[in-house]
Parts: C-alpha cells; sequence; structure tokens
C-alpha cells in the first residue's frame, strides 16, 4: 500500500462526453464518488461507483458550473464531510469556496467566497487540505512550487475578507 513502485495498471473509465480538458480528480473518502473538474466544461462533474474504488463501476450524476468564478478551473477538493468544496484556478489565480446544502451532491452548491494566492501563484492548479484543516497547500504551475497557507481548523470560523486566512466552516 502506498508504494507507486508496485503499482500496476487495471483499467480507464473516460470521461471525454463530460470534460474534454479532466485537469483536477477527487473521491469521496468511502470511495462511492467521484469528481472530476476541468477547463473545457468549466465545472465540477460528479459520478457515483457502485463498487467504491472501482471506476469500472462509475456512473455520470450531474455537473455544477463554475464558470462565474472561474473559467480555468484545475483544482478540486472537499472538505471530509462533504459540506464544502473548493475550486482552484488559473484565470482568478485564486481558491473559490461553495457549500454544499446536501454533502457530496454537487447539484446544491452555492458559491460562498474567494481567497486569492496571486501574489504567489499566478498559475494555481492542485490543492489539498491537511487532515484537520489548518492547513492549505496549492501548486503551481507558473512557480513549480508547493506553497502552504495556515487556515482555521474546519470547526471554527475566521472572517475571509481580512485576507490572512481561508475560511473553512463547518
Amino acid at each position: 500500500a502506498w508504494d507507486v513502485s508496485s503499482a500496476s495498471y487495471v483499467q480507464a473509465f473516460s470521461v471525454t462526453s463530460q470534460e474534454a480538458t479532466p485537469l483536477g480528480l477527487y473521491f469521496k473518502p468511502d470511495g462511492t464518488k467521484m469528481y472530476v473538474v476541468g477547463s473545457s466544461g468549466d465545472d465540477v462533474n460528479e459520478y457515483s461507483l457502485s463498487t467504491a474504488w472501482d471506476v469500472s463501476t462509475a456512473s455520470y450524476v450531474q455537473a455544477f458550473s463554475v464558470s462565474t468564478e472561474e473559467t480555468t478551473p484545475a483544482g478540486l477538493t472537499f472538505k471530509p464531510d462533504g459540506t464544502k468544496m473548493y475550486v482552484t484556478g488559473q484565470q482568478g489565480d485564486d481558491v473559490n469556496e461553495y457549500t454544499l446544502s446536501t454533502a457530496w451532491d454537487v447539484s446544491t452548491a452555492s458559491y460562498a467566497q474567494n481567497f486569492s494566492v496571486a501574489a504567489q501563484e499566478t498559475g494555481p492548479a492542485g490543492l489539498t487540505f491537511n487532515n484537520d484543516g489548518t492547513k492549505m497547500y496549492i501548486v503551481g504551475v507558473i512557480s513549480d512550487a508547493v506553497h502552504q497557507y495556515s487556515t482555521v481548523a474546519y470547526t471554527e470560523t475566521l472572517d475571509l475578507s481580512t485576507g490572512s486566512v481561508f475560511e473553512i466552516t463547518p
């Protein structure tokens, strides 16, 4: 487990019908949902997996457009309970936060706010958080670097308008 040198190819699942330029991928922690973000559709595509972690059992469910906030979405992650979704983009050079009124259902997403990373990176791509949400990491294609940000824990709330931290609310 976790050793890429022991990996062997198993199979592929095409997302071309929904996204011609897939850039970001996220799996629900139990492996029953898969999310793909890309720059040709400017949306987050949701798939259900009838067998957890087996992409051959994936079926398309729905999409959520992020084009109002970002026309070149590249990175995607979720809060561990599925009530928040975060999308990075190379057009806005920021992280966009969305609230999901039903966990893991992108059709219930609504835009909340964004956090600019332009001072550090003008081509943000992948993003992730540490396990308790106190650190955010952005990888950039312009700086070729991993940028670390301090955040507030998932259980706390802080005003994003200060610009010094990224809000993560329960």
